[in-house]
């Protein structure tokens, strides 16, 4: 990993951090947020993977507010360090645990 690679990670890591705080406390199983990144072709390679517990918690997350707000708090987290994601809503995807469990047995290494 270059310098300027692992600077852009610990950005990353550092706003998702932030957003995933923030998610734990205002959505009902919500449990942590992830991402995957091919620095050759940052930022249009950014995916992010918020985690819910279970196939309700998620449903109930995406037919309220919860994805417009989280979308647009990652969206301006990531401006205030100079990254610019154009359509935001295409970086993010909403997962379980539950679905996890059943599809992979549990190992996210291989599900993302």
């Amino acid at each position: 990993m270059r310098k300027s690679d692992k600077k852009i990670e610990n950005q990353i890591r550092d706003v998702l951090t932030d957003v995933c705080e923030y998610t734990l406390k205002s959505y009902d199983g919500f449990l942590w947020v992830t991402h995957t990144v091919n620095f050759s072709s940052f930022p249009q390679s950014l995916k992010i993977v918020c985690v819910f517990d279970t196939n309700q918690d998620r449903a109930n997350f995406l037919a309220g507010e919860g994805q417009k707000e989280v979308s647009t708090n990652i969206q301006k987290a990531f401006s205030q360090v100079g990254i610019t994601l154009k359509n935001i809503d295409k970086h993010i995807s909403y997962d379980t645990q539950e679905n996890c469990d059943r599809d992979h047995q549990g190992k996210w290494n291989k599900r993302l």
